[in-house]
């Protein structure tokens, strides 16, 4: 074969199949053919894509801890017409302590099923992706219902779902005793202030949010299950879809 047609070859062939590396965060994996799983990840400059990995079923496959849940690492992609596959993976994190507890398993699930449910594909948001590995990292460490308050309303706020926490809607102060929330303007009214569109709301779910929103230390009490449960309807009401792994976490605390 001429040098010449040789060359024409091979560069067909990269533009048909290219290799990328980026970091990335896997949400979700579903059984795909025989032995292999379609990953969903949350891709660094990429957004969410999804990615066959092959004979990653077998019990010997050397890629396995590239389809474990939370594995955060650097995958590399073979990219052929629009589709992924998983090449190789380096590891950065495995996060593994979140499945020798069930509490925080479910915890650090509401949040990269949060990511896969918020995230449409292809879009792109860092951002995003740094707060959740943050987050699971937090979870591993310490208190996993804090953590996982704050990321919510960070990950609302950053698909445009913005919740409200500075105080009532109407006059600005701070709730004091019962009030009421708005899951249509996503915020909350104080007592006096009270509308027609709002649904009774603590002062303790008020407090959790307002302290979360500002990564301070939040409030002793029932108030961080009383926010998850605002925080489950909120997400309902404006994505329509039911954050399944918030609300066994819900039910296990």
């Amino acid at each position: 074969m001429p040098a010449n047609e040789r060359k024409n070859n091979d560069r067909i062939r990269t533009e048909k199949q290219m290799e990328v590396k980026c970091d990335a965060l896997m949400l979700r994996a579903n059984d795909y053919k025989d032995n292999d799983k379609l990953l969903t990840l949350f891709a660094a400059g990429k957004g969410k894509i999804t990615a066959v990995c092959r004979g990653v079923r077998k019990a010997a496959a050397k890629l396995r801890f590239a389809a474990q849940p939370f594995c955060f690492a650097e995958y590399v992609l073979a990219e052929r017409a629009g589709r992924f596959t998983v090449v190789s993976a380096f590891l950065h994190d495995g996060f593994y302590s979140l499945r020798e507890d069930i509490g925080k398993f479910y915890a650090a699930s509401a949040v990269t099923e949060a990511c896969n449910l918020l995230l449409p594909e292809g879009l792109q948001s860092d951002a995003l992706l740094l707060a959740a590995v943050r987050t699971l990292e937090e979870i591993c460490d310490g208190e996993e219902g804090h953590a996982l308050v704050s990321f919510l309303l960070s990950a609302l706020d950053q698909a445009g779902y913005t919740l409200r926490t500075d105080g009532c809607l109407c006059c600005g102060k701070r709730l004091r005793g019962r009030g009421a929330f708005s899951f249509e303007r996503g915020g909350f009214y104080c007592a006096d202030c009270a509308a027609a569109d709002g649904v009774p709301a603590s002062e303790s779910t008020f407090a959790v949010l307002h302290a979360a929103a500002r990564r301070a230390p939040l409030p002793a009490g029932d108030g961080v299950k009383r926010a998850l449960r605002l925080l489950k309807e909120y997400f309902f009401q404006k994505t329509g879809c039911r954050a399944e792994s918030l609300s066994e976490y819900i039910r296990l605390i």
